[in-house]
């Protein structure tokens, strides 16, 4: 959100025919489209003096008012007993294999009970006495992040000095961190780098992309493992190596190379392939490298392919 309210913008003659909410996300890079629509569903949003509805299609001309903003009640991360694939822990640190489909943290849900529920963090928060506060209050020991439908390695501080020295580590990019996806054609080459700067998309606020100028570097090594030739189409299996941590980074970066990973229906892929239906991404974090805080020692981890991509290989 701007940090001086209210603000008032005006809608020129290019802005004829844009919803209001896509209108004001346009003009409000830090600001979520759901955060724009709480907004003017509070009333905090005048079009010419009046209460708008997110849908009004502007003429041009008009004179936007931004009032103040959304007061939310206050997420909490919860304690919940579900069960975590625990590789390695020690009074510093955990490594966890996070499956598909759980969020690292509390999100933007529409609920308490939405955003609060069923996360890493409500897992870690169970299954351990004591985790770093590095992160704030709703994000205890998270160090780094994984999309929530991807599988694989994370590593998890359970003290402040031992966050401090990880996340000292990822910020000078001496982690290692591989992946392994399965994406869609036949790369040319059997091994290349895509260094190309992320950003949020401006239009579809869920998504990130690298067509914007004003990204954040990121670079993504890639090397081809086997190439796949399905009665249902041709498919490369990669390994991943990532100098940076963006957000989803190796999936916009496959999808602006022309090869979605399968599964990713978000950047371009089908969601079925033939009679296969894939209910997450096919990328996992296969092995995780780095200097353990106290020790000096250096930390290697690593996790195999999980059974539902392990059985859509062989299918394929």
């Amino acid at each position: 959100m701007p940090e001086s309210l209210p603000i008032s913008i005006s809608a020129t003659t290019d802005a004829a025919g844009m919803r209001l909410d896509q209108f004001l996300v346009s003009h409000l890079p830090e600001t979520s489209r759901a955060r724009v629509q709480q907004l003017i569903a509070a009333q905090q949003v005048l079009v010419n003096h009046v209460p708008a509805k997110p849908s009004l299609k502007l003429r041009g001309n008009e004179t936007i008012s931004l009032l103040g903003p959304v007061q939310l009640p206050p997420l909490r991360a919860i304690a919940e007993e579900i069960p975590l694939d625990v590789v390695y822990e020690d009074d510093d640190l955990a490594v966890i294999n996070k499956p598909a489909g759980m969020m690292v943290h509390v999100g933007a849900g529409a609920t308490e009970a939405a955003r609060n529920r069923g996360t890493l963090v409500n897992a870690l928060l169970h299954r351990f006495s004591q985790l770093s506060s590095s992160s704030g209050e709703f994000r205890p020991g998270i160090v780094h992040r994984l999309d929530k439908e991807t599988s694989g390695l994370l590593v998890v501080a359970k003290n402040d000095a031992a966050h401090r020295k990880l996340a000292a580590q990822f910020a000078s990019r001496q982690v290692k961190k591989n992946y392994i996806a399965l994406v869609h054609g036949w790369l040319k080459q059997d091994h290349g780098t895509i260094s190309a700067p992320i950003s949020r998309d401006l239009v579809r606020r869920i998504r990130m992309t690298t067509r914007r100028a004003d990204g954040r570097s990121a670079i993504t090594h890639y090397t081809v493992s086997r190439k796949v030739d399905s009665h249902t189409g041709k498919f490369t299996l990669l390994d991943l190596l990532i100098e940076t941590g963006r957000t989803h980074q190796i999936r916009v970066h496959l999808a602006s190379i022309g090869h979605p990973v399968v599964g990713d229906s978000l950047y371009g892929a089908p969601k079925t392939i033939g009679t296969f239906s894939l209910k997450r991404n096919f990328l996992h974090a296969a092995s995780l490298q780095f200097t353990h805080p106290r020790t000096g020692e250096r930390m290697s981890f690593s996790r195999p392919l999980p059974e539902e991509l392990s059985h859509l290989l062989d299918q394929l």
